[in-house]
């Protein structure tokens, strides 16, 4: 497929999959105790909308947006009349949540779409190379050992300077001779991930009154979610994804063979490690704000290459984007019942199923 045949196809499927996701978000900010009609939801987003219309240097701040020194007026081209109450559990208690999971989803299946090229394997996720482990064993030691980490260092600080540290760590001991071998950091990668998972068990068996927090962080939540977690994400995930779409025609090449991607002109060491280094801090930067939620990297990816094909430029983008609705369809499972429910046990719960009657129904690609 030629780069512009492949570039517009992906740009049918992100404007389909933009408007499921934004159907998904509607729908979900009106599930929960109070009931609210996804007309309302909308009127309520539609409310919150600003568009700016004249820009003053006058020292102070206006409007929506406030930056030292500039005035920037806004007003809202949306009136319409909506319920008080419901309009405060919208914004205040359900968007942020539903927001921070759609980018959480994103980050998830973009990561592990790029997996998946990476190692050429249809059952990789983002979590092989340790990063998932990584990021749960600092969560865990700062909510479980007895003392305070330098400069309020935070949980999510700490879940994603531990992912950080575990990717650092696979790569440089997978690399000999400034060459990384996929296999190497492959194996790497699982011995790095068991030897967390049993430092994280033993946090586990001495967390003591902490234990219940532990438990339900590596489940996953969203639970707490505020508009600060959705700002941060906004800020780290779209750039991201977008930078692992630079790169989504050398992982089609690399599907070829580390010999044969050299020969046609990819840097194949360097384009390694960059997506190596992004995915790793997308999947970082999720678990940080969401505890481990598994098989969002797994079944979206997949699932997503038996309809659209194995292309990259199409696969990268369209997955991202399902990944968010996935998610966000799975919390809204998680909280509308009685009892909430942490999400990664209902990411578990739907997405095997559907895995397994994807392998029996459909093709499986061989990367």
């Amino acid at each position: 497929m030629d780069a512009l045949g492949a570039w517009r196809r992906a740009g049918v499927y992100a404007v389909a999959l933009t408007g499921l996701l934004a159907l998904v978000v509607t729908v979900s900010a009106g599930v929960g105790p109070v009931s609210i009609p996804a007309l309302e939801v909308a009127q309520v987003i539609l409310n919150g909308v600003r568009l700016p219309v004249g820009v003053e240097f006058t020292g102070g701040g206006g409007g929506l947006l406030r930056v030292p020194g500039i005035e920037i007026t806004t007003h809202a081209p949306f009136e319409f009349a909506v319920d008080g109450t419901h309009a405060a559990i919208v914004r205040t208690v359900r968007l942020p949540r539903i927001l921070l999971a759609a980018f959480v989803g994103v980050a998830l299946a973009a990561a592990g779409t790029v997996m998946q090229g990476f190692f050429r394997n249809p059952m990789a996720d983002p979590s092989i190379v340790g990063v998932s482990s990584g990021a749960a064993a600092g969560a865990v030691a700062s909510i479980v050992l007895p003392f305070t980490l330098p400069f309020g260092i935070g949980l999510q600080l700490s879940a994603f300077l531990g992912g950080a540290v575990a990717g650092f760590a696979v790569y440089l001991i997978a690399t000999r001779d400034g060459r990384t071998p996929t296999a190497t950091l492959l194996l790497v990668g699982v011995a790095i991930q068991t030897l967390l998972s049993a430092a994280v068990s033993a946090m586990i068996l001495f967390s003591g009154d902490s234990m219940r927090r532990v438990v339900f962080w590596l489940m996953g939540h969203l639970k707490n979610a505020g508009w600060s977690d959705v700002t941060a994400a906004a800020l780290v995930v779209p750039p991201l994804v977008v930078a692992l779409a630079a790169y989504a025609r050398d992982l089609n090449v690399l599907l070829l063979g580390e010999v044969d991607a050299s020969a046609l002109g990819v840097d194949v060491e360097g384009s390694k490690r960059a997506l190596l280094a992004i995915s790793s801090v997308l999947t970082g930067a999720a678990v940080a704000v969401a505890g481990v939620i598994g098989f969002v990297g797994l079944i979206v990816p997949h699932g997503v290459r038996l309809l659209v094909g194995p292309d990259h430029r199409v696969l990268l983008p369209t997955s991202a984007l399902a990944g968010g609705s996935f998610l966000v369809a799975a919390d809204t499972v998680a909280r509308a019942g009685t009892i909430e429910l942490p999400v990664g046990i209902v990411t578990a719960a739907a997405g095997a199923p559907f895995f397994l009657y994807l392998l029996r129904t459909r093709e499986v690609y061989e990367l």
